[in-house]
């Protein structure tokens, strides 16, 4: 499989694409149906509204190809699974269509919030995933612990966020 090219590739805030949230929420209902479905406690369109900035969380991002297709989404949010060590804020709600997985759209993603979380000062961010560890460790993730999830454990990582300042002393 061919990775998505950068250059085919855009990933923006969903507050700018707002008429990709009903997208989003089927997603969201078919990948977490134990939380967003009918007898969860979840609400997909609530949580996708409540991505209405780029300077405070939550934050809601998404990848679309050229032509706009959604391939792929993820947020930055002050609570998720996990979120009960005390920790966050948190890399959550990361989901990449069927047809572009294993592509780069994840890893792509994961780098945006790390973007994301350096430029609103967070010294690290955390996730918990079932799924996804081979990013997050390439990545530079670090194992942080483990929780229990609806769909059963889940590991948690931390990221440090890099100083990315340039010392300009001689």
């Amino acid at each position: 499989m061919m990775d998505i090219s950068a250059r085919n590739m855009r990933i923006g805030h969903l507050i700018d694409s707002p008429d990709i949230a009903p997208i989003l929420a089927k997603w969201f209902i078919d990948e977490w149906g134990p939380w967003y479905g009918p007898n969860g406690q979840g609400n997909a369109e609530s949580d996708l509204a409540e991505c209405s900035s780029k300077n405070k969380l939550p934050i809601c991002l998404i990848a679309v190809d050229e032509n706009g297709q959604m391939l792929g989404t993820a947020a930055l949010k002050t609570k998720s699974v996990g979120s009960e060590l005390g920790v966050g804020p948190w890399l959550a709600a990361v989901l990449v269509s069927q047809e572009h997985k294993g592509k780069g759209v994840g890893t792509a993603l994961v780098k945006a919030i790390e973007e994301e979380a350096a430029r609103l000062n967070f010294p690290s961010i955390y996730t918990s995933t079932d799924t996804a560890e081979g990013i997050l460790v390439r990545r530079g993730w670090h194992a942080f612990g483990t929780t229990q999830s609806l769909r059963g454990p889940v590991l948690i990582y931390r990221w440090q966020v890099k100083d990315t300042t340039v010392s300009t002393a001689q």
